[in-house]
């Protein structure tokens, strides 16, 4: 397993090559080197985990099992901002679904996509703890509570 395959030689597949060398000998790594791919390029595209497979020797299948098993790993890629919508009991019930609505039609995307210029990337989620500020939104590390569908563009604005 070298590491002169045409795939390796961008500067992310170097680091990529760094993590895996760093763990490919420690039981239960797979996880780690899964979240540290991810961290460097995104998300996890198939040529990623072709990559990880064949330089840990972890059957292709086994890996990509994982990776869509667990609902913090993407193969799709993010964007700059990534929005979830929690969709939760008490928010649904607060208008989460219209609040959702609001963001697709205003960014012209489904869940589970990102924008063409990577801007954006459009999510929901089952609930993020925040059930008093029903409904709720993420983008990034920022806590949109109280929503009203009406908010969106202006919040949208910010970024």
């Amino acid at each position: 397993m070298g590491t002169d395959c045409a795939c390796c030689s961008d500067e992310k597949s170097k680091k990529l090559l760094a993590v895996i060398e760093a763990e490919k000998n420690t039981p239960g790594s797979l996880i780690h080197i899964l979240h540290e791919a991810q961290e460097i390029y995104g998300y996890l595209p198939l040529e990623v985990q072709k990559t990880i497979s064949e330089h840990t020797g972890i059957p292709l299948a086994e890996i990509y099992g994982v990776v869509t098993f667990y609902a913090q790993f993407s193969l799709k890629p993010k964007g700059q901002y990534r929005i979830s919508v929690c969709l939760g009991t008490a928010c649904y019930v607060k208008g989460a679904d219209k609040v959702l609505d609001r963001l697709k039609s205003e960014l012209n995307m489904d869940v589970g996509d990102c924008s063409e210029d990577g801007k954006f990337s459009l999510d929901a989620c089952r609930c993020i703890g925040a059930c008093g500020l029903a409904p709720v939104i993420t983008i990034n590390d920022d806590v949109y509570g109280r929503l009203d569908e009406s908010e969106v563009p202006g919040i949208l604005a910010k970024y």
